[in-house]
């Protein structure tokens, strides 16, 4: 007697009532992209590419580095953030990456005397062991280090933790590091919380700076952003410049510091010769 059988499964069938083979598909790219970021991590294959932000009254001034997590695949391509920062962000990885992008921004404020980076961070890692050993290990044997340095905190993350990140940051202003709310304006923003953080520095969010000379919609919108900003007290960076008619724009609504690809592109092979002497940015 034979049996019907039936088609072969494969990796993306799924019983039924189960998750879609679609969902199964991106589950398995998210995992094997995972892979690959634990892999660099634990082989040390990333950088720090550097992008400067720029004074908006004069460009050839620099008032800072951002420093970009690169990570490195096994053919030393780079790892889009886009494809892992989201799926990172509430795992151990996410706290790792974060200790590697502080461990080298760090290691680059030692090299430049006269430098000011700004490394980015979740503020989920303020909990984490590691991240926190490493800085305070560094401000205690560079206390020089904390007036140099710009913590940059991504808005949604800040809203998420805030009875961890406030007691924090009061802490470490002592220490003269200053924090950066990163992509102010695209999220819903509490006013009571900005009240309470006191940010030094407000982000505005990339999506905004595009065409904002000639985007009569998003216009009213930064012109109020920067007004909460303001009234806070936040000195304003406006990212993802890439024309003078972006940048004229974004200087006369009152930005202080313009970063994009109009003034550099990030690199992971910047000149900082002109900070070794002690001279500081700006």
């Amino acid at each position: 007697m034979s049996f019907m059988t039936g088609p072969k499964r494969t990796k993306f069938d799924v019983e039924p009532g189960t998750a879609s083979p679609l969902d199964v598909a991106a589950s398995l790219a998210d995992r094997e992209t995972l892979q690959m970021v634990a892999e660099a991590l634990r082989l040390r294959r990333m950088r720090l590419a550097f992008q400067p932000a720029v004074y908006a009254a004069d460009t050839s001034i620099i008032g800072f580095y951002e420093g970009f997590i690169r990570l490195l695949d096994n053919r030393d391509h780079v790892i889009p953030a886009r494809d892992f920062i989201g799926a990172v962000e509430r795992q151990e990885l996410g706290r790792e990456i974060d200790c590697a992008a502080l461990q080298m921004g760090l290691m680059t404020l030692q090299r430049n005397p006269g430098l000011r980076v700004a490394v980015n961070m979740s503020a989920r890692s303020v909990g984490y062991r590691n991240w926190n050993d490493t800085l305070r290990k560094a401000l205690k044997q560079s206390p020089d280090l904390g007036a140099r340095l710009i913590l940059e905190i991504n808005e949604a993350s800040a809203m998420a933790v805030p009875d961890v990140l406030l007691p924090f940051m009061q802490e470490m202003r002592q220490t003269g590091i200053v924090f950066s709310l990163d992509d102010f304006g695209a999220g819903i923003t509490s006013l009571q919380l900005l009240r309470d953080f006191r940010f030094e520095i407000a982000k505005i969010d990339g999506r905004f700076s595009r065409d904002i000379d000639r985007n009569v919609d998003n216009q009213p919108l930064v012109r109020s952003a920067i007004a909460v900003a303001k009234q806070f007290g936040m000195f304003l960076v406006a990212e993802a410049v890439e024309t003078e008619a972006e940048a004229n724009w974004l200087r006369d609504a009152g930005v202080g510091c313009l970063q994009g690809y109009l003034f550099a592109a990030p690199t992971v092979t910047p000149d900082f010769s002109a900070f070794r002497n002690g001279r500081a940015a700006g």
